[in-house]
């Protein structure tokens, strides 16, 4: 067990909004709100898989609703805790620890927040190794383990538990509740045993984000180039530099949905990139040819800064490099293709891994 300090909760989050390949909530207001409650409650404490017993339950807190609400609606005070006393009052036996749903700028500090507020600890480890923008998109899906009980709470204080017969289902009924929350709802779900964590879980991701947020930070301080040292520290492909010069983004049925353009800068002038994206970077195609599609990760980051951009801030004239990261290798299984693949979001095309994209780029080029 370690407790984390407000420098280490700054680096979770920025490192957790660069896997959150544009979504998973802003992690400005993640770290605002982790850092008041180290400041309110005490430092949040984060344990290793194997310190929680198998038949031991832990549980995830996870924001439901869409991004651009978030950034309006604050949804990590009270209704956060009332989310989590429905389900452990639901519960045959108690919940023992807390572990992030996804990596994502807020989503991966959500259970830091709720952790130190209740002296509870957080697993280093979660549930996809990227942020996905349904709750069924999980690994624990994969291996046939319910998202439900599922309960969800709003800051009138509201809640609800939906008990439902497939996380499909789970993903189905409560957007709805959350858009009549105000289109973002806290919620908690996926109570499972220790076993089934070290069986299904994306172990070691949370040190994982705040390795990459502490390469940021290091490379800004030493004045080196950040991008060359997120690129050795994700083992990623730089896909692009360029301008938005278009963004088109709307809310619809609890999520944000759109596209930004880009036109090239420095070698890449001439060329163009379209980014789709559903909450989260879902396709991104340079010249009419794909360059890396879900469930590998695509991430805009700002050229000057070297922070993640969400999809929820990109804005015409933004100078940006497109990132791509290999996904976790329960992603690239059959099951982890068909569940949270490109066809599952409607994209007539198949998975190739982002390595054999970049390898054919070359050829292409060469």
């Amino acid at each position: 067990m370690r407790e984390l300090d407000s420098q280490q909760l700054r680096d979770i989050a920025r490192g957790a909004a660069i896997l959150g390949t544009g979504g998973g909530g802003d992690p400005y207001l993640g770290t605002l709100a982790a850092l008041q409650a180290l400041k309110d409650f005490g430092p949040p404490r984060v344990i290793e898989p194997d310190e929680v017993a198998d038949d031991e339950v832990l549980a995830m807190p996870v924001m439901v609703g869409a991004p651009v609400a978030f950034i309006e609606k604050f949804s990590l005070g009270p209704e956060l805790e009332s989310a989590f006393r429905a389900l452990d009052k639901h519960l045959d036996r108690r919940i023992v620890a807390l572990m992030s749903a996804e990596m994502g700028g807020a989503n991966s500090i959500v259970p830091l927040v709720l952790g130190a507020r209740l002296q509870l600890p957080v697993v280093d480890a979660d549930a996809i190794g990227r942020a996905y923008p349904e709750i069924q998109l999980t690994t624990l899906t994969i291996h046939g383990i319910s998202a439900s009980p599922f309960a969800l709470a709003d800051e009138r204080g509201n809640t609800t538990i939906l008990h439902t017969i497939d996380n499909f289902w789970t993903e189905r009924l409560a957007r709805p509740i959350a858009v009549e929350f105000g289109a973002i709802a806290a919620s908690m779900g996926f109570a499972i045993t220790g076993s089934q964590l070290r069986q299904a879980g994306v172990l070691g991701s949370l040190s994982y984000a705040e390795r990459i947020g502490r390469t940021i930070r290091e490379a800004r301080v030493n004045k080196q180039d950040v991008i060359a040292a997120l690129l050795g520290v994700t083992g990623g492909f730089e896909l692009f530099r360029g301008k938005i010069i278009d963004v088109q983004r709307r809310i619809e049925r609890g999520w944000t949905l759109g596209e930004a353009r880009l036109d090239g800068l420095d070698e890449y002038a001439g060329a163009n990139m379209l980014v789709q994206f559903q909450n989260e970077n879902l396709v991104a195609i340079r010249d009419g040819q794909l360059a890396a599609c879900v469930p590998d990760l695509i991430t805009l980051i700002d050229a000057d800064t070297g922070e993640a951009i969400t999809t929820e801030r990109l804005r015409y004239g933004f100078r940006v490099i497109v990132l791509g990261i290999p996904c976790h290798a329960q992603w690239r299984t059959e099951k982890g293709i068909e569940l949270g693949g490109p066809g599952h979001f409607g994209y007539d095309l198949g998975y190739v891994p982002i390595e054999d994209l970049q390898q054919a780029t070359r050829e292409r080029r060469t």
